[in-house]
């Protein structure tokens, strides 16, 4: 298998709102980052991308989008939801034994930079939440 990780790529997986998109686009990471030679940014992007599905999932009403692009040595990890709603932080910071509360505090503190949009031209039919990590 020839290591392409200097090529750019994208992959988007449209899954349904179901708590079990979480797992599935896990996986898919996981097999794509492998195939593709950057298994040494693996766990990171596991992580990154099992909080932003989550919250997807979680927090909005409709399908998810998520989405892989590789470019110029960095990899974002995006998704879409329908809820137009900026993602907030916490309005106080999660107790140690909380389970839930810190999602975007992980990807914050994880992530070499992150970010949302609306979506271009739809009003107000939904946002885009990501975050990039270089695989240096």
């Amino acid at each position: 298998m020839p290591n392409d990780a200097a090529q750019p790529w994208e992959y988007v997986v449209h899954i349904p709102h179901d708590p079990r998109a979480v797992t599935v686009c896990r996986h898919t990471l996981r097999v794509v980052l492998t195939l593709h030679g950057l298994a040494r940014v693996t766990d990171i992007a596991e992580l990154l991308a099992t909080e932003l599905v989550a919250n997807a999932v979680r927090h909005t009403k409709g399908p998810v989008a998520f989405r892989l692009l590789w470019a110029d040595g960095v990899l974002r990890i995006g998704t879409w939801d329908a809820d137009p709603t900026p993602p907030a932080p916490p309005l106080r910071p999660a107790l140690d034994l909380e389970e839930q509360g810190r999602g975007l505090d992980l990807v914050r503190a994880c992530a070499d930079t992150w970010g949302w949009h609306p979506l271009p031209g739809c009003g107000d039919a939904g946002k885009y939440v990501w975050c990039e990590l270089g695989a240096a």
